[in-house]
């Protein structure tokens, strides 16, 4: 891993963290911290998701939403994508890709996209032939 953490502005922020919440549980990946205006430098509200304790991926309510970016969680299987990508449309997420191989990026590279509630791209990846 080279990034410690990344954090993605949210123009709804309730809606936001329970979107992540629900199209990241397939991943394992859940809500591990949040801190309130009186926490934060910029006084917004903000939380973070994670493995094992540790807030990797943060949303905050700042409304900065642009430009739109792109983030990939990486699966362990080829069917935590699928679920990931099923999870994600019925939280509120758009299409912008089934889930399939990309043999462009490697033979093996199987991911699936959604657009999020304000456009940011949001991919799970799985690397293995399984």
């Amino acid at each position: 891993m080279i990034i410690d953490h990344l954090g993605l502005g949210v123009s709804d922020y309730p809606r936001a963290k329970a979107f992540y919440a629900r199209a990241l549980a397939p991943l394992g990946i859940t809500l591990v911290m949040e801190v309130g205006p009186d926490q934060t430098e910029g006084k917004v509200w903000a939380c973070g998701f994670g493995k094992g304790g540790k807030p990797e991926f943060w949303i905050g309510s700042d409304g900065k939403t642009g430009p739109p970016m792109h983030v990939a969680f990486l699966a362990d299987t080829r069917a935590e994508v699928q679920a990931f990508y099923e999870a994600a449309l019925a939280a509120g997420g758009r299409d912008n890709g089934a889930p399939g191989l990309r043999p462009q990026y490697h033979p093996d590279y199987y991911g699936a996209f959604v657009f999020d509630l304000d456009g940011h791209n949001v991919e799970a990846v799985c690397h293995g032939a399984e």
